[in-house]
């Protein structure tokens, strides 16, 4: 069995090629999966997650991670996201390799969401606003900048301003301005594409405030307590999933959902659908279009299965 650590996690998966394959996956059948969540004993905002997958004669996916979010207040700071991922053979039930959860799960997600982008943002967006300067932030400027190379600007609002004035400094991407925003409610009516990336219980994007043609990324908000976007912007926008499964934990759509704002048949298609065509992503270059990024236990299986084969490639 071979350990996979994250170096060779961020090289095998580059983002065109992980997307491209995560495209493919989504025109089969969705793996059995299984998940759960377990909260810190003694109570607190940790999280240890379980997700498991199986596609069956062909591999096995399990990834045991831990969300500490006070982990970057340590000294040293430690990454907020933890753990690893597994795979096994589907056949044999035989372990082939284990690998850095953290980075896998940060180039799943950012994958995820750039597939995602690659049926509903227009072709021709120039301006990122991305929300967040946590891990997973610089991934998704990658992701999404590799789907829409035609992205000119990058802006980066945090709470914390010199934690999106650091993340900025540290990108570099040839022909790409990449630069903080202090203002919020003004970088909202810029932006082409708008991806949240953020633990946030109160909504951040406002609907009033979007462009006609934007396209919204909703990463965070994974449970029906949080929120990363208003009720005016799910209302404004025709709504996509990666996936139906454990849509109905998304803060985001539970909570316009329960206020009957919004209905789970509002949601116009997930990845599975896109990916084979049996439904349509943007319409035209006026609507607004909301993606929220659910994950699950497949998207890992996909992405660990890509990995494998590249490391049998370079082998």
């Amino acid at each position: 069995m071979k350990f996979v650590d994250a170096d060779m996690v961020h090289h095998l998966l580059d983002y065109p090629g992980l997307v491209e394959a995560l495209r493919i996956a989504h025109k089969g059948a969705s793996p059995k999966s299984d998940a759960s969540v377990m909260d810190e004993p003694v109570g607190g905002d940790n999280k240890f997650v379980s997700l498991v997958a199986w596609a069956a004669q062909e591999v096995i996916a399990v990834k045991l991670v831990g969300v500490f979010p006070s982990n970057l207040a340590l000294e040293p700071p430690q990454p907020s996201v933890q753990g690893l991922v597994a795979v096994f053979d589907g056949k044999t039930g035989a372990p082939v390799l284990a690998a850095d959860g953290a980075a896998l799960t940060f180039r799943k997600t950012a994958a995820d969401s750039a597939l995602g982008a690659s049926f509903l943002a227009r072709e021709d967006v120039e301006v990122l606003l991305v929300i967040g300067a946590g891990g997973l932030a610089p991934h998704v400027i990658l992701a999404h900048t590799s789907v829409r190379p035609s992205i000119k600007r990058v802006l980066i609002w945090n709470r914390t301003p010199a934690r999106a004035e650091a993340l900025a400094r540290e990108m570099q991407i040839a022909g790409v301005s990449i630069s903080a925003a202090h203002d919020l409610e003004a970088a909202l009516p810029e932006a082409d594409v708008i991806s949240c990336v953020t633990m946030s219980t109160a909504p951040l994007v406002k609907g009033a405030l979007l462009k006609k043609g934007a396209h919204v990324d909703l990463i965070g908000a994974y449970l029906p307590t949080m929120r990363e976007a208003d009720d005016e912007t799910i209302q404004r926008g025709r709504v996509f999933v990666d996936t139906r499964a454990g849509m109905e934990g998304a803060g985001d759509l539970f909570q316009p959902v329960e206020r009957g704002l919004f209905a789970w048949t509002d949601i116009q298609a997930d990845h599975f659908e896109l990916c084979t065509g049996t439904k349509t992503g943007r319409k035209d270059r006026s609507e607004i279009t909301v993606f929220k990024n659910v994950g699950g236990g497949h998207l890992d299986l996909f992405t660990a299965r890509h990995l494998r084969d590249g490391l049998q490639q370079v082998a």
